[in-house]
């Protein structure tokens, strides 16, 4: 009896300092390595004649399971590094240009068509899209498992992007607010 009450006593003081370690850590924010896009702009300076640029970015606040899942890029070349509290940079001929996205295990792939002029820069923020968020709510209703991904890859079969994110363009004005908090991909 003696022991139970000892072990008991012990389990209790090890959650209560886990709780605590958790609590002082979740507070901490990490700075992350990189160069922000002002400093980035100021050194590389603006697309060279003929091109335009793409920025895309991941704000701080995203609040994802997996961080760094998703395969973006831009006309087949990754973008790589893209992951919370990023932004990722490359530069491209004028003309038709397009961004894609996919996830492992996600049915679907995000497109998304940019007409690029010469010595523009394009800002796109990247969020999960409504139809994965859709997929992990239906899937969690239905306990998850392979019956749980295929009846929620049919039940959002028809959204407009079939897939894991939605890349939203922002001005240049509030992009570069947004981006002042964010760092360079690695």
């Amino acid at each position: 009896m003696a022991g139970e009450w000892i072990l008991g006593r012990t389990v209790f003081w090890r959650g209560v300092a886990l709780l605590i370690s958790v609590l002082l850590l979740g507070g901490c924010e990490t700075q992350r390595d990189g160069l922000d896009y002002s400093a980035i702009a100021r050194k590389v300076g603006p697309p060279k004649a003929g091109h335009a640029r793409v920025v895309v970015l991941r704000e701080k606040g995203f609040g994802g399971i997996v961080d760094g899942a998703w395969d973006v890029q831009l006309d087949g070349t990754p973008i790589t590094g893209l992951k919370t509290g990023t932004f990722a940079f490359a530069d491209r001929p004028n003309g038709q240009l397009q961004l894609t996205a996919t996830e492992a295990a996600f049915p679907g792939v995000t497109r998304h068509d940019i007409t690029a002029q010469s010595g523009r820069t394009y800002f796109f923020v990247a969020r999960t899209s409504k139809r994965k968020n859709a997929m992990i709510a239906t899937a969690g209703a239905t306990g998850g498992g392979i019956l749980g991904l295929a009846l929620s890859t049919a039940l959002t079969s028809g959204y407009d992007n079939p897939g894991p994110i939605d890349f939203f363009p922002l001005d240049e004005a509030t992009a570069r607010t947004t981006i002042a908090e964010l760092r360079l991909a690695q």
